[in-house]
């Protein structure tokens, strides 16, 4: 289970150094521009360079969310801290080119959903860039920098991948996530994994299967009938499927393990449905679990 690292006090975080003082984001949408902007905010007299399109770094350059930015992964030469922000593949395939545009030695981490393939790719990664992976539970139901905020990070749990070897990474990493307001917590990345697949991607797969079920069946002249109960229970299915399609490719097998569990569970519902022990069997047991439920923002 995930080992929850001591909080550092956030005014002390503020007036201390920044841990890193040349931060490279590379993807600017939600997640990428959440942490370039909440950066920004904490250690103003850090660099925050930002590697993305010329649409998105316009973008982050209104937003005040960058100091400089490009779509070369060459600005990255002089960074002490990487964040890849960009889809899981995408990640993937950056991590193979650093070595050749970071000079000397930085820290690597990542924001993605999923974190099997991502280290097994940086292990290949020379000594002097140590990756740690990383996935904050935190974002919204809505892509891109227009949703971006410095506060989405407030009180969430932000898990820490790391590799073997990296204790004085880790403890810089695990303070300037402190200092972003996140509470870290250190887990192994098939354990993350597994996790993650229950109660982030499964619950995504759920709603979204769930209103395509009803609107198709209804249309949208029967969707003007209904009520805050499906509004509520279907909240993520406008999650951007370009997003999505990554990291159930790459959680593939733990998230088909839980998607079988969940239709076994529908399949005796319905071969319930007439029997009043087996619904209210359903009923008690999921309203005892939703009682332990912390709610928090969306998270891809």
């Amino acid at each position: 289970m995930p080992r929850t690292l001591p909080l550092v006090d956030q005014n002390q975080a503020a007036a201390a150094p920044p841990p890193f003082e040349r931060i490279g984001i590379v993807g600017l949408g939600l997640m990428g521009g959440s942490v370039a902007m909440a950066c920004r905010r904490r250690w103003p007299a850090a660099l925050v360079i930002g590697v993305d399109a010329n649409g998105p770094l316009e973008q982050a350059t209104v937003r005040h969310a960058i100091d400089v930015g490009a779509d070369d992964l060459g600005m990255l030469r002089d960074a002490d801290l990487v964040v890849l922000a960009a889809p899981v593949r995408e990640n993937i395939l950056v991590l193979d080119q650093l070595p050749q545009f970071i000079r000397g030695s930085a820290v690597v981490t990542d924001v993605g959903s999923t974190k099997r393939a991502t280290l097994d790719t940086a292990r290949h990664l020379p000594a002097r860039l140590a990756f740690i992976g990383g996935h904050p539970l935190a974002g919204a139901a809505r892509s891109g920098i227009a949703f971006a905020s410095p506060d989405i990070f407030q009180g969430r749990p932000w898990f820490l991948t790391p590799l073997a070897g990296v204790p004085e990474p880790l403890a810089r990493l695990s303070g300037w996530v402190e200092a972003l307001g996140a509470v870290p917590h250190v887990i192994d990345a098939a354990a993350h994994d597994l996790l993650v697949a229950y109660v982030s991607h499964l619950p995504q797969l759920a709603a979204s299967a769930l209103m395509r079920v009803v609107g198709d069946a209804v249309g949208a002249d029967g969707l003007r009938f209904a009520g805050q109960g499906l509004a509520d229970t279907t909240r993520l299915a406008t999650s951007a499927g370009s997003v999505w399609a990554d990291i159930c490719r790459s959680n593939a097998d733990e998230l088909g393990g839980a998607l079988d569990r969940l239709i076994v569970e529908l399949q005796r519902t319905r071969d319930g449905l007439a029997r009043q022990d087996v619904v209210a069997e359903l009923f008690g047991s999921a309203a005892a679990w939703r009682g332990q439920v912390r709610s928090g923002s969306d998270e891809p």
